[in-house]
């Protein structure tokens, strides 16, 4: 209940649902008498990790991703590791934790979050390339954080750590992390390309991330890279071998997921919140918050200046050879260290003691201070970054309604052509229906072509989409009234409007 009425309120106020959810997880953290959450932290990765971080790899473009990598890669990996060194050497110092556990909140806060990212940016007109490179560097930062999380932890657990070793178990962990993801995602899509049955295709895609995970951490590697790795294989191959029916349920299953465990996981944080504070108890609260602002000052700073120092080499460059990116466009890339609920999980699936069965060193701080870093880095950088963007004048530069324009083109010619095969071999009526159709198509794209390439028109027209629309209401208005005086069956209500909502989802695509 309390997902749904945020998500309306997000909705309404129109910003990122994310943000609401993280303010209305603390907000019932504070009330008295609700039940304490314990949530079991073996099951915490396993649960919400894998389903969030997957869909956010599946529909990424590997184009966009591929073009971008260097960025991607220097920002993902190089950036996540200054970061965690920053954190931890500001929280050892600060709050006295013991160097391994402030290594792992360090890596716990280092990445910024794909959902969060993806939630936020598409909302705003922005150029495409910066979403990308945003948006990639979110899906592969998580890989290189949980991997320092991992061995952080096991020195915490163990108590012991070995450079050299650790050195080596991540190049395994990376490289078989990698080959895990590529293998069951082959085996998702040499199964898929076999099938035609939506819900069975549907509870297939549901399964592959943690199919991806499990495989991944069975052999030691790292779960998130495989999951991410097997999206991005599948994100590639699905257009290819899903057909359109198992597509057109596909998608919305993951938005669903996505939300609800996306408001689920704050939700639950907030509940333990009164435990956390409870054993935070020998800190005063005003010593716990300006301790949370400075750990926040410096994780905004560190972006901010490494990304800034790095825009006199060719981090943001397609070519090393291609002169410095707009400082307009750095400027908005460093404000998006956006922490979400990955930093979370990672957070709640802290072990509660170590091998000797004491209590895991500062695990109640390192829990408050990720829930504050999101806290300011959602509700903070969130809703200034629209009113950043605005400032600096950027805008959306339409590529990627260019390139639209384009493919649509370049489809229905291909489709006008192939039509011709069937000159004298078909009835010429249902021949001149079709081509008519489609040059109807083609001379609205050919007219969006003649108008601003900066700003493209819609190809209808606000009055033929508001008559289209009127039109459409029409219909429904008119099968409702047959079903309702019974001359129609429900099950053909049901088909007429499947194919009306169809047409007014078309009418509607953003």
């Amino acid at each position: 209940m309390a997902i749904a009425a945020l998500a309306v309120a997000a909705r309404k106020l129109g910003i990122a649902y994310p943000i609401l959810f993280v303010i209305g997880g603390l907000v019932l953290g504070m009330i008295p008498g609700l039940p304490q959450v314990h949530l079991n932290p073996d099951l915490v990765f396993l649960i919400f990790l894998p389903p969030l971080i997957y869909p956010a790899a599946l529909f990424t473009s590997w184009r966009d991703f591929r073009s971008n990598l260097r960025p991607i890669t220097l920002l993902a990996i190089r950036l996540v590791l200054i970061t965690t060194a920053a954190i931890a050497l500001v929280t050892h110092k600060l709050l006295g934790l013991p160097w391994a556990s402030a290594f792992v909140l360090g890596a716990i806060v280092s990445p910024p979050d794909a959902v969060a990212a993806t939630a936020i940016t598409q909302r705003l007109r922005v150029p495409h390339r910066l979403v990308a490179i945003i948006e990639g560097e979110s899906l592969v930062n998580d890989a290189t954080a949980f991997v320092i999380y991992k061995f952080a932890v096991a020195a915490v657990v163990a108590g012991t750590f070995s450079l050299a070793l650790a050195g080596l178990e991540f190049l395994y962990a990376v490289a078989a992390g990698i080959l895990a993801g590529i293998f069951v995602g082959w085996l998702a899509a040499s199964v898929q390309q076999r099938l035609d049955d939506p819900p069975v295709q549907t509870t297939l895609s549901l399964m592959t991330p943690f199919a991806a995970y499990l495989t991944a951490t069975q052999i030691g590697a790292s779960g998130v890279l495989a999951v991410v790795t097997a999206g991005l294989y599948l994100g590639r191959r699905a257009p290819e071998i899903i057909s359109s029916r198992t597509r057109f349920q596909i998608q919305p299953v993951w938005e669903m997921v996505v939300f609800i465990l996306n408001g689920l996981i704050f939700i639950l944080v907030g509940l333990q919140l009164p435990r956390i504070l409870a054993n935070l108890s020998g800190h005063s609260l005003w010593t716990l918050c300006w301790q949370a602002g400075v750990i926040n000052l410096a994780l905004i700073l560190v972006r901010i200046v490494w990304i800034f120092r790095a825009e006199h080499f060719p981090f943001l460059r397609h070519k090393p050879t291609t002169p410095p990116p707009n400082w307009r466009h750095t400027a908005i890339v460093a404000w998006t260290g956006i922490r979400g609920v990955d930093s979370m999980a990672a957070a709640m699936a802290l072990p509660l003691a170590t091998n000797s069965n004491t209590p895991f060193p500062g695990r109640d701080l390192i829990l408050f201070h990720t829930f504050t870093v999101i806290l300011v880095t959602l509700v903070f950088q969130g809703l200034s970054l629209p009113f950043l963007i605005r400032c600096l004048g950027v805008v959306d530069d339409g590529a990627n309604k260019k390139e639209e324009l384009r493919a649509r083109l370049a489809a229905v010619q291909a489709a006008l052509s192939h039509l011709n095969q069937f000159k004298g071999k078909s009835d010429g009526r249902i021949l001149l229906r079709l081509r008519t159709e489609f040059e109807n198509r083609m001379h609205d794209l050919q007219f969006q072509a003649t108008t601003d390439e900066q700003v493209p028109a819609a190809i209808k027209s606000p009055t033929y989409e508001q008559m289209l629309s009127e039109a459409l209401l029409a219909e429904r208005s008119m099968v409702l009234q047959l079903r309702n005086e019974q001359i129609i069956s429900d099950s053909v209500l049901r088909r007429i409007q499947r194919d009306l909502d169809l047409a007014e989802l078309r009418l509607n695509r953003r």
